[in-house]
């Protein structure tokens, strides 16, 4: 169970975003909101990463919790659909602000855990969306379940999206009633086609994905700390030290990262540990 301090200082990082914006938004600003000091905060979550962290989990924690009280006593899988995704889309509109504000700024971080948690909610998405059209539709609709998932993901994020940057009030129900009535049609015809998305390829590609390791920002440090030291330049370590504490920070300073990494530019050995750090950079 979350400890109520953790809870404080989640629901005080959730309203500083939405108003302010992740990148603007210090920890110290936070701490005082919450009414401790930085240092206190620090013993609560490692930085601000790991509260956005803690906020996500926070977020799809409430949708699981509010999806099994919405459903506990549906026995009718088309029924239990419908109240699951109006719980998905009042959650999303309730928490609007900060939604919005996160996907403008593209604020979420390329943090190794919180990729992980995403993919692993995405991942979790698709099952529950496959199982969901399954048991709607039957074993019949097998061979074309994951097209229909795929479509189905598609119209409800779509909508989604309207719901988010909209300022007019729509009717829950009656979307996910419009939604589900299209994908009847669908379903209707589709066994005219040929299942373009089959098991087969779906459990290749995710096979893909879940076994191909990117490395990790750290391991990529580590390497290039270990390459210098082999060419035993006390002016490409001292580079290597001011670039590793530069990246450490809580808001790194592209420019600066990107002049460091072009003082490696002369040493083959160190290309693909630099390219790998200014890509990285070069998206933020």
């Amino acid at each position: 169970m979350m400890k109520e301090k953790d809870r404080k200082i989640i629901e005080v990082g959730m309203r500083l975003f939405a108003s302010k914006g992740f990148s603007a938004t210090s920890v110290q600003e936070i701490a005082t909101e919450s009414g401790i000091s930085k240092g206190a905060f620090y013993l609560h979550f490692k930085s601000k990463d790991d509260l956005l962290l803690a906020i996500l989990q926070h977020h799809f924690d409430s949708i699981n919790n509010t999806f099994r009280e919405e459903t506990q006593h549906i026995q009718d899988p088309r029924e239990k659909l419908i109240k699951e995704q109006m719980a998905l889309y009042t959650h999303f509109i309730t928490h609007r602000d900060l939604l919005v504000m996160l996907a403008k700024e593209q604020a979420i971080p390329r943090n190794e855990t919180i990729k992980k948690l995403l993919f692993e909610k995405q991942m979790e998405s698709h099952h529950y969306y496959l199982t969901s059209i399954m048991d709607i539709y039957g074993p019949n609709i097998e061979p074309f379940s994951w097209d229909i998932t795929i479509i189905l993901e598609g119209m409800i994020k779509s909508y989604l999206g309207v719901l988010l940057f909209s300022t007019h009030q729509f009717d829950i129900r009656s979307l996910t009633e419009f939604i589900l009535n299209r994908l009847d049609s669908i379903v209707k015809d589709i066994h005219k086609d040929t299942p373009f998305f089959t098991k087969e390829k779906a459990e290749n590609i995710l096979s893909t994905i879940l076994f191909s390791e990117q490395p990790s920002m750290s391991a990529v440090l580590k390497n290039l700390e270990e390459e210098i030291e082999k060419l035993g330049s006390d002016e490409l370590t001292v580079t290597f030290e001011v670039l590793k504490e530069e990246i450490l920070k809580e808001q790194p300073r592209v420019p600066v990262i990107q002049g460091m990494l072009s003082n490696f530019s002369r040493y083959p050995t160190l290309d693909s540990c630099r390219e790998f750090i200014s890509e990285y950079y070069a998206e933020k």
